[in-house]
């Protein structure tokens, strides 16, 4: 989700926008993204924004949409890459992804904890949370994880990984100790999800 610097085509600037937005976002947080600085950045009058976006709202929720994608995608090829335990590999990537960008993070949390979540938001969330239990599922049938209820195991994995990603992003845990805890963390959970005589490394 970075720029080129390379001057947006015709018919792209929705997609500069959003991208511009990011970086800002990546930046400074949410409060940092203008509609003006946007289009500042994007290299166009303050007022081309809103033909494609009615208010900073509009925009903001494009971005959190944009975020979203990109969160999923990053999960997803973290789990194609692992060598073993996908599941385990979904759960790194999750606080990774939020100690790398904790701005992204906390705007993903606004946009999903929303009352009325947009419908780009709901179909991503829904998609998101179906292939976690899916892959649970597959774990189940390899023999890697227990055989309880997929979606309580989703449930209870994603709370850990949402609480250990916060606490980072809320400075509760020392960032420079995240390598060695989330790979505790997530081992001792292994301990309680993983199939009798499985490791967490096999």
């Amino acid at each position: 989700m970075k720029t080129t610097g390379r001057p947006y085509h015709h018919g792209s600037l929705p997609e500069a926008l959003v991208t511009h937005a990011v970086e800002l976002l990546d930046e400074s947080g949410a409060e940092a993204v203008t509609v003006r600085e946007v289009a500042r950045r994007a290299g166009v009058s303050p007022a081309a924004p809103f033909r494609h976006f009615p208010d900073r709202a509009a925009l903001m929720a494009a971005v959190a949409e944009a975020v979203m994608v990109d969160f999923g995608v990053v999960q997803l090829t973290a789990v194609d890459s692992a060598d073993s335990l996908p599941f385990r590999a979904l759960g790194t990537a999750f606080v990774h992804y939020a100690l790398a960008h904790p701005h992204r993070f906390a705007l993903l949390r606004s946009a999903l904890f929303a009352a009325d979540r947009s419908p780009a938001i709901e179909e991503g969330h829904r998609a998101f949370t179906n292939a976690i239990t899916g892959m649970i599922v597959a774990g189940q049938q390899r023999g890697e994880l227990r055989r309880a209820d997929p979606e309580l195991i989703r449930i209870t994995a994603q709370a850990l990984v949402y609480g250990l990603s916060q606490m980072f992003v809320d400075d509760y845990l020392d960032a420079a100790r995240a390598e060695t805890l989330i790979d505790e963390v997530i081992d001792l959970f292994g301990l309680g999800v993983l199939a009798p005589g499985r490791s967490v490394d096999a």
